[in-house]
């Protein structure tokens, strides 16, 4: 077996985009297209109660980033820059329009990317706990990606899975368990080291890879959107001086068109964990011009 996901919410489908199987969903026929793109170590299915809700009223499009998810697992470099060159070509082998790009952590940075390398090609831009914001030394950058190798992640034990899940909540609901679940169920898949190769490689590609000294080159109305708890960015470790505000309030200082908003009672995972607020926010913003 190649992989062992188990099913999303969604029907999955699938498109060759530059030699590579790319796995997405698709629901709903608006006549705006809201593309969703999941963090690290997440898929497509990360967006099911967003999808579930918008699909009413917009196409909801959410694809596995390569490397995770149901899409294939190549040797490549994972850096947002790449990730951002497969969101492109994807919106246009499958002729999507009026895309309102959505990205979370990982997928926010990569997102960054199209709006400033492609920037007519999406009409406006939604951030959701943006990965690529908060900086760190070149120190701090070196000392992540010698720990965060393949080997490391492939030795998470179940107990440290659970553990990282929790840290992505304010209060986690009883759906994440099925998260849980498909991360300790992909260890026996055959393309399981693949997986951990992708997991270490985008971590070091959004350190060397940054959008920091970029960001005033977004000339898109942008929606920012931070949980007030969230415990993930910033890093604790590396910058516990900064906190969550601060780091949103420097991505509306440097995004022109931006509207930043701190969601209550919500970790990272905002948009899972918040969705009812969450899809308030993004319908708002997407019908308001």
């Amino acid at each position: 077996m190649k992989n062992i996901v188990s099913d999303y919410e969604f029907t999955s489908h699938y498109i060759t985009v530059d030699s590579i199987d790319i796995s997405y969903v698709k629901e709903g026929n608006g006549s705006k297209t809201l593309l969703f793109v999941h963090g690290l170590s997440s898929n497509a299915d990360a967006w099911s109660k967003n999808i579930k809700y918008l699909k009413k009223k917009y196409t909801c499009v959410a694809l596995d980033l390569p490397g995770f998810g149901k899409s294939a697992k190549p040797n490549v470099a994972y850096t947002p820059t790449f990730f951002s060159e497969i969101i492109i070509t994807f919106i246009k082998q499958l002729k999507l329009k009026n895309v309102i790009l959505v990205g979370h952590s990982m997928g926010g940075q990569a997102s960054i990317k199209v709006a400033i390398n492609q920037p007519n090609i999406i009409g406006k831009l939604i951030l959701v706990a943006p990965a690529g914001i908060e900086t760190f030394s070149k120190e701090h950058g070196t000392f992540m990606k010698a720990t965060f190798t393949p080997e490391f992640v492939a030795g998470t034990t179940n107990e440290q899975i659970k553990n990282n899940y929790a840290l992505n909540f304010y209060k986690q609901p009883k759906a994440v368990d099925k998260m849980i679940a498909d991360r300790i169920a992909i260890k026996k898949a055959s393309d399981f080291d693949a997986h951990c190769k992708a997991i270490s490689k985008s971590i070091a590609g959004m350190l060397d890879d940054p959008v920091s000294d970029d960001l005033e080159k977004i000339q898109h109305k942008t929606l920012v959107l931070y949980g007030e708890n969230d415990m993930l960015i910033p890093n604790r470790y590396f910058h516990p001086e900064l906190n969550v505000v601060k780091i949103g309030e420097s991505a509306k200082e440097k995004i022109k068109h931006s509207t930043l908003v701190f969601v209550e009672e919500s970790g990272h995972f905002l948009q899972f964990e918040q969705a009812d607020r969450v899809n308030n926010l993004i319908e708002d913003f997407v019908e308001n011009d």
